[in-house]
């Protein structure tokens, strides 16, 4: 019997993360969990069928390191990354404490840089595999009270773009999702009490399109993806 081919998603919470990886595991992968919340990663390990959580900081290069080695050593060399661990915050380039922009950089760019260079070697060496990341419009423009979001968020997808010319010829496929969206979970419905439930949008609908992007056929691979609700002004 073929091993099943196996799928990492970081950021892994109640939302985005735990979507992806249920779509994944759906779809007959199976799946590393990262997250820094253990107790999240054992409920949803329960949860998933084929999943397994691994505490894990995509900021601490040697905890990536080790937590990338026991993937491998227990599930498989992993075919798909979804790097969806993301650092946010709100706040004006005056008001903001530039440990914040640095310390989402560091999730945000350098968490990325430290996995795509574990585990693209083995991708190119197979000659397949798929780096999705997840982004927001932050990548794309730099609003007043994004400072500490938005630079990090543009550098990631121009990193994303760096690795994809460079592994594309080379069978794998690194593609940017950017979320133009308020995503439907609790606490932005909490936010947004009064909001219709067509102002959101779903995690499961963003697995299914990254499901989608991390299938594509090799003769029309997407790199910059935009998803959002059909009334989402843009």
């Amino acid at each position: 019997m073929t091993a099943k081919p196996v799928a990492i998603v970081t950021g892994v919470g109640p939302g985005t993360g735990a979507a992806i990886s249920r779509r994944f595991a759906e779809g007959g992968y199976r799946v590393a969990m990262l997250a820094r919340n253990g107790e999240r990663l054992a409920a949803l390990q329960n949860e998933i069928p084929d999943s397994r959580g691994y505490i894990c900081d995509v900021t601490d290069e040697a905890q990536i390191e080790a937590v990338l080695a026991k993937i491998t050593r227990e599930l498989g060399s992993p075919e798909v990354l979804v790097h969806n661990a993301v650092g946010g915050a709100f706040g004006n380039f005056l008001d903001i404490d530039p440990k914040v922009l640095n310390y989402n950089f560091q999730v945000n760019t350098m968490g990325l840089l430290h996995l795509a260079r574990r585990l693209a070697p083995a991708m190119i060496e197979a000659g397949r595999g798929a780096i999705i990341v997840t982004g927001n419009t932050s990548a794309q423009r730099g609003k007043a009270s994004f400072a500490g979001f938005a630079p990090s968020k543009a550098a990631q997808r121009i990193l994303a773009e760096a690795i994809a010319r460079e592994v594309g010829p080379k069978g794998v496929h690194v593609a940017y999702i950017i979320i133009d969206a308020v995503i439907d979970v609790a606490w932005t419905r909490k936010m947004r009490p009064d909001a219709p439930d067509d102002f959101f949008i779903k995690p499961a609908a963003i697995a299914d399109e990254i499901w989608h992007v991390a299938h594509q056929d090799r003769s029309a691979w997407s790199f910059n993806v935009e998803i959002r609700p059909f009334g989402e002004t843009w």
